[in-house]
């Protein structure tokens, strides 16, 4: 059974598979190696890709974009509250949790994890295209500072999709395999990574060893800071521009899907120029001619940049190294192209940063690097290939008066288990209930609540004399299990913890559900644009057939065959979402309208070798019209 490598991005998704001893990473329909995150709900049906972002300025508010951003938080936390400032759809809180709202076939309400395995599902499809087999395997990929609840949901998200995620792994730790792959390491090599996405940014710390041994020494990092982020101050410099220019607001959400548009490609031309030019027509009534240099642009978005500096400290403090100890730093994720971001970090390490892998791609490489290892592939290149990653955040338990009580720290390698003691707090207590924490800040309330259990039964003695021990275990992809034993009784029942984000199990069976309905859904779209493109390419054979074969025609059969053609062109234009049987009528029609002239026009295609053709002047000219 073949398994694939899954990037799962913000702003872009990619997919690679390792094949006959070498990566090969899938394109899509339009030739790309990386699809855009983008999920659309259209009358006709759902697009994914780069279908869904093209018409996302006509349809703002059911384009879904960001779901990584959503996936695994609770709808009050800070940040995405922030986020949801910029997203032009409806997002709503329920049980605590986000909801994405759309219009489809009626009011529609879905889990990001829903979104996201609709990417993962077009990743998948991909796979089975290229590769000509089924694709049910794959390792995904996540942001080092992902904390558990975000981990868990990726791999519902994936279980939604029709894929065993058989491992989680970090992005830098991803694109660490990448690099890697084509070294010929003779001694222990240290290693930074710098990866810098459309919506997250981590920095990992590794030791690579002679023998292919990948040791994650330490990782920090920001699941708030990315292309997106720079995307929104880009916008901002453009609304308050046209503010002041035009005394004009714009507030409509396809108004500021547009002009979030052109910022990105703004963005991007800076990248290789020093001035950027954006136009758009008609918004909100103006036609807006834009223009930003490249130092109003790097002082605009300066502070994000010096930004990704902080968990660099943070990982270097933690692995125990300086500056001088790395050997190599390596850049991953699009945001890594903005020449001010080399510049900044050539100034802080004082040494030219180099650009030996493809950003967009070495995430998606590397995880199809460890998915070939789990899937038992032998090759001498990857056979002994150990990964040895670590704990991204502090795990610990809630003590008395709210403090945190660590019981593994993070940079911890996994996969661990730490046993830790606690006891009651009163006398003859019955019953405890342990909170379950995640985060490096002093009171727990600061930090982010993984779970809450209860431990039931326990022997009513005074307090400190009940014991009862707490287990933590991360496995390898990163995922926490916590179970109480009682010491006093002996009683070995174990309680794992139940995360607050995780979906209940009738939801999760609903999701599924879904998911396969959509399959159908998706199957029957399909039909329905393949029965349209047979109609349109009828049409315009039969309009080339009278162009290449005038002069059998009349003048006026002329005029009437060309007229009718350009009619029914019309008419797929303005019937984009038509059933497919309202397609297959069409072409009933026009078989039967056009019959006896198209067997006309095949009979003198026959003859023309007999002699040239004639044509009327007056045809010639018309048909240069046309």
């Amino acid at each position: 059974m073949v398994a694939v490598g899954i990037d799962l991005g913000t702003s872009s998704s990619c997919v690679a598979v390792w094949k006959n001893g070498a990566i090969e990473v899938i394109p899509n329909e339009q030739g790309n190696k990386t699809t855009p995150s983008y999920v659309a709900f259209t009358a006709s049906g759902r697009l994914v890709g780069e279908s869904a972002k093209n018409q996302a300025s006509l349809n703002a508010t059911n384009t879904i974009y960001g779901a990584k951003r959503l996936i695994g938080r609770k709808y009050d936390n800070i940040g995405l509250q922030m986020d949801l400032r910029h997203f032009p759809y409806e997002v709503i809180n329920k049980n605590g949790k986000p909801r994405i709202i759309v219009n489809y076939k009626g009011r529609k309400c879905f889990a990001p994890e829903e979104i996201s395995a609709m990417i993962l599902f077009r990743m998948k499809g991909l796979a089975e295209l290229w590769l000509g087999c089924s694709v049910d395997k794959a390792v995904v990929t996540v942001p080092a500072y992902f904390n558990d609840s975000q981990r868990q949901a990726t791999k519902l998200a994936g279980r939604i999709a029709g894929l065993e995620v058989i491992r989680i792994i970090n992005e830098p730790t991803a694109a660490a395999f990448a690099y890697g792959l084509h070294k010929n390491i003779k001694s222990d090599r240290n290693i930074l990574v710098y990866d810098f996405g459309g919506g997250t940014f981590d920095v990992s710390i590794l030791k690579i060893g002679k023998g292919c041994v990948y040791e994650v020494k330490a990782t920090a990092g920001n699941t708030r800071l990315g292309g997106e982020d720079i995307d929104n101050r880009l916008v901002a410099y453009f609304l308050e521009d046209i503010r002041k220019r035009y005394k004009t607001e714009i507030n409509s959400a396809r108004s500021m899907r547009r002009l979030k548009f052109a910022a990105e490609k703004a963005k991007k031309a800076l990248t290789s120029s020093n001035n950027a030019e954006v136009f758009i027509e008609g918004l909100c009534g103006i036609n807006y001619i834009g223009k930003i240099s490249r130092v109003t642009y790097e002082h605009l978005c300066l502070d994000l940049f010096k930004d990704t500096l902080k968990p660099i400290d943070q990982a270097l403090v933690d692995a125990g190294m300086t500056k001088n100890d790395l050997h190599e730093v390596i850049l991953v994720g699009g945001s890594t192209r903005i020449p001010i971001v080399k510049r900044i970090l050539k100034e802080y390490f004082g040494r030219k940063i180099s650009s030996s892998i493809n950003p967009d791609e070495a995430v998606a490489c590397g995880a199809a690097i460890q998915a070939a290892v789990l899937s038992g592939d032998t090759h001498e290149r990857i056979q002994e290939l150990l990964l040895v990653d670590v704990v991204p955040l502090s795990l610990g338990l809630e003590t008395a008066r709210g403090l945190m009580y660590k019981v593994i720290e993070r940079n911890t390698p996994i996969p661990c288990r730490v046993v830790k003691e606690i006891t009651t707090l009163e006398d003859y207590q019955n019953a405890m209930t342990i909170e379950i924490f995640e985060g490096e800040r002093t009171l727990t309330k600061d930090n982010h609540c993984l779970g809450v259990f209860e431990m039931q039964n326990i022997p009513p003695v005074p307090r400190g004399v009940a014991k009862l021990d707490v287990i933590f275990e991360v496995d390898v992809n990163g995922i926490l299990k916590v179970s109480a034993v009682d010491r006093t009784t002996g009683n070995s029942n174990s309680i794992i913890i139940e995360n607050i984000n995780r979906l209940h199990q009738n939801e999760v069976s609903r999701m599924i559900s879904n998911a396969d309905r959509f399959k159908e859904e998706d199957m029957e779209n399909k039909i329905r644009l393949e029965v349209r493109n047979q109609l349109e390419s009828y049409i315009y054979n039969v309009k080339r057939s009278v162009v290449e074969n005038l002069d059998s025609l009349s003048g006026e059969e002329f005029r009437d065959m060309i007229g009718e053609c350009k009619n029914a062109l019309t008419w797929l234009d303005e019937n984009q979402d038509c059933l497919r049987e309202e397609y297959e009528r069409k072409m009933t029609e026009l078989l039967q309208r056009w019959s006896y002239d198209i067997r006309k026009l095949d009979a003198h295609r026959a003859k023309r070798h007999r002699g040239e053709s004639v044509c009327d002047k007056t045809i010639i000219e018309e048909l240069s019209e046309h």
